[in-house]
Order: C-alpha cells, then structure tokens, then sequence
C-alpha cells in the first residue's frame, strides 16, 4: 500500500525531475521525449505556477508537446548562441534564415507537409524582398541547411528520409517534410511587451541563480542584493524543491550547484583539450600571482601568453593539433569558455579570473595527473 507521504514524496520528486528537464531542454515533444513530456504533463499545473511565480517563465503543455519560454537573458550574460553540427556558432545570416523558414512555414496555405524545394524559394523570395538576400548559393544553401536542422532539432520539422542530409552535401533531390504546427506557434519567443511591469526583484535574483553558473555580488543590483541576505534561507529551500540545487553563498557572490553535475549545458572541468587547456591555465595563474582571497585576479597579457605557450609546450603530443599550430585560437576559445563560465572575462589583452576560479585551484595530490583530472566532487558551475 503508498502512504500519503510516499505519494507527495513521489509527486514532488516527479515536478523535480521534470522541470530539471525543462530547464534543459525547453522543447519536448512526443515524438521525441514521449517519456520527458508525459512526466511533464502530469505535473503541468504545479510546474506552470512554479516556472510564472519564481522566474516569470511561461510554461506551454499541450497534448504533443512542452515548451517553457524563457525571459531574455540578464545584461552582461554571456551570449549562448546556436550552434551548427561542427560547433561554429550561428551568425546573423544563419539567424535570419531560421527566422525566414518559420515565417514560411506559418504562412496561409501550408499544411503539415512542406516541400523542401518550396521552402527554399519561398525563403529566397522572402529574402530578396526585404533586401537581405545573399549573393553566395553555396553559404545560402549552408544557412538554410542550419536553420532546418536546428528546426529538426526542436522537433517542428521530421526528416525520416534524410533530405536535409542530402541538401547539405549539395544534392538538390526534393523532398517532403512533416511540419510539427502546433509547436511551430510557439517556437520562437514572443518580443517583449513594453507595458509589461518591472520584473520584481526577486524573480531576477532567482532567475540569476539558476541560469548563471556563478552570480557575482558585484553583479546584483542593490535590491537583489537586499533579497539575498534577507531571503538566503527560504532561496536555498526554493531551490532545493524546484530543481535539486544547492545554495552556496560567500563573500564574492552566490552559486547555486547540482550536486549530481547533471543539471548544465556547459560542464567543467571536463574531458578535452579546451577544457583541460582551460583548467592549467586557472591553476597555473592562481600559482604564479596568488590572489587575494575573495578578489578578482587582473592578469597582464604578456602573462597570458606565456602561461598559454608554457602549456602548449609541455603537453603539445597530448593537445589537439590546430591548438597546438595555433596559440592565439586556444587562447581566444579559452577566454570565451571561462567567460560562459562567469569565472573570468577578457580585459583588453589580458584577462581577469574572477574569485571562485580559485576554487579549481589543483591541490597538491591533484597536482601530478592535473592534465588528465576531473573532480567529480566539486561541483560544477
């Protein structure tokens, strides 16, 4: 027999797992997540009061999918855009034409099925009437592959005869994809409303702590700063119960962390020549210039490049062959890492590590294998 207790316990743990996936994932569809978007549908009333209430989310459950729309990031946030299949980021074309396929695809007169041929002409023409068509073929056809793919990605368009493969290698064959329209809807986030009220303070501290991977006290405004120290309490429980995250706070700012490392799209330390290259770096620079604990470290750029060359020298048969080649391109994705990371940012040519990079500081058994460690007892941002 379940006792009431195990019931709620169950209950709770459910609404737990399933806004963690959310968070993850904002788009889950049956197709794709039938497991993930049932669990979310059970929950659908509580998680929709939590994602309004705490973070000024809005949480959409229908029959075949979910879709949690999130508020636009905070300012100074790190940019976190699409990526193509080989990690290069989206650019402003490759932005347009995603915008341009789900304008055409919304467009009278299409159904559930859509020619590949036709969506293309009818992105070009669109393209060409507002005066931003490209005059390259080839980075049109790379663009609008992207954007299809991403689109795939999502769950709004189905390719079980691999057209869009075929398409990207440049074979023209036509095709027809399924079109996902009630998703489709809901796909790209409304523009903010310039009536809406100002976004409390305490949503935007709590939105802080479970997006950002470190919220530095500098960074709050005075008001959240004020919900921090008189709520810390009741926002270590919230976070507990929403999400399984941790509260931790200290002199330089606040973290809320997942003990289990699995709450994050964007894990470090970690296996790879950026990540382990990221980890010497902190650990080489906090050696060398010791900072004061609890305070930024401003290192130079001579400092930085010397550090970076030192590494790339002594682990060059290890490292992956275009960082070695080139210094400068390991140095740059090194800069952008840890500023995703908010455990430091560019300083014109040098850079500054902010107070908890210290906390990957190697200790003296970790020392010896540091090249190859990744402690899965410190949690990751």
């Amino acid at each position: 027999m379940t006792t009431g207790t195990g019931t709620a316990a169950q209950d709770a743990t459910g609404r737990r797992d399933a806004a963690r996936t959310l968070l993850q994932q904002p788009i889950l569809t049956a197709g794709r997540d039938p497991d993930a978007l049932a669990l979310v549908r059970r929950h659908a009333t509580a998680l929709r009061t939590m994602f309004a209430s705490r973070l000024g989310y809005t949480l959409v459950v229908e029959p075949t999918f979910a879709r949690l729309v999130k508020a636009a990031p905070a300012p100074g946030t790190p940019p976190r855009p699409l990526l193509r299949d080989g990690g290069e980021p989206f650019g402003a074309a490759t932005y347009a034409h995603l915008a341009l396929v789900c304008a055409a695809l919304l467009a009278p007169g299409i159904g559930d099925h859509v020619l590949v041929s036709a969506l293309a002409e009818q992105v070009h023409a669109d393209a060409t009437a507002l005066g931003i068509a490209g005059s390259d073929p080839v980075a049109d056809r790379r663009q609008l592959v992207a954007a299809l793919r991403a689109l795939q990605d999502w769950g709004v368009l189905t390719d079980d005869a691999g057209i869009v493969d075929r398409w990207a290698v440049g074979d023209g064959e036509d095709g027809v994809l399924d079109v996902h329209r009630p998703l489709l809807a809901h796909v790209l986030a409304p523009a903010p409303d310039a009536g809406v009220p100002p976004v409390p303070a305490r949503v935007r501290l709590y939105r802080r702590l479970v997006e950002d991977p470190v919220v530095a006290r500098d960074d709050l405004a005075p008001d959240e700063l004020d919900e921090l120290h008189r709520d810390r309490v009741e926002l270590a429980h919230r976070l507990d119960e929403d999400f399984g995250l941790t509260l931790e706070v200290r002199t330089e700012g606040a973290l809320a962390y997942d003990a289990d490392g699995t709450l994050t799209d964007l894990s470090f330390p970690g296996p790879g020549t950026l990540k382990q290259a990221a980890l010497l770096l902190i650990s080489s620079l906090i050696e060398e210039h010791e900072p004061t604990p609890g305070a930024d470290l401003v290192i130079s750029a001579a400092a930085v490049d010397a550090a970076i060359a030192s590494l790339v020298s002594t682990h060059a048969r290890d490292w992956r062959a275009r960082y070695v080649r080139d210094p400068d391109t390991l140095r740059r994705e090194i800069t952008d890492l840890l500023a995703d990371l908010h455990l430091a940012h560019p300083d014109g040519g040098g850079l500054v590590l902010h107070a908890p990079a210290a906390r990957y500081r190697p200790t003296a058994t970790e020392r010896p294998d540091i090249e190859t460690h990744t402690d899965t007892e410190r949690p990751a941002p």
